[in-house]
């Protein structure tokens, strides 16, 4: 036997389709990881200027500044970026790349220092 809140509850139930008031997910967010390359890409350069341009007394002074300015940078491309999922990872996946890249411009201008001294 149909009484009349059964009635209302099964022509609610028909009516609860999209009313307009609920949330729709972003239908193609931008690769967050592309600010991760750029930032590397900073780094490798601007180590590699540095390396180039500056003299071998002050060269591990300035590359220890860059790598400050390049932290700075990181921070900055992942606010710009604008979403909240996912920042650590990658600001310190920024970092980290950043790090190992000078890092290794670094040995490599003591390995062609020590090759010149030689």
């Amino acid at each position: 036997m149909l009484t009349a809140a059964s009635l209302r509850l099964c022509s609610m139930s028909s009516r609860s389709k999209y009313d307009g008031l609920m949330s729709e997910p972003a239908l193609a967010p931008r690769n967050a990881f592309h600010g991760v390359i750029a930032v590397w890409i900073v780094s490798l350069v601007s180590a590699i200027l540095l390396a180039v341009l500056l003299p071998e007394e002050i060269r591990i002074g300035w590359l220890l500044i860059a790598f400050g300015v390049i932290v700075l940078v990181s921070f900055a491309v992942q606010l710009a970026y604008g979403r909240a999922a996912g920042f650590i990872v990658r600001v310190a996946a920024s970092v980290m790349g950043s790090l190992l890249l000078m890092g290794l411009v670094s040995i490599a201008l003591g390995l062609a220092a020590l090759a010149g001294t030689v």
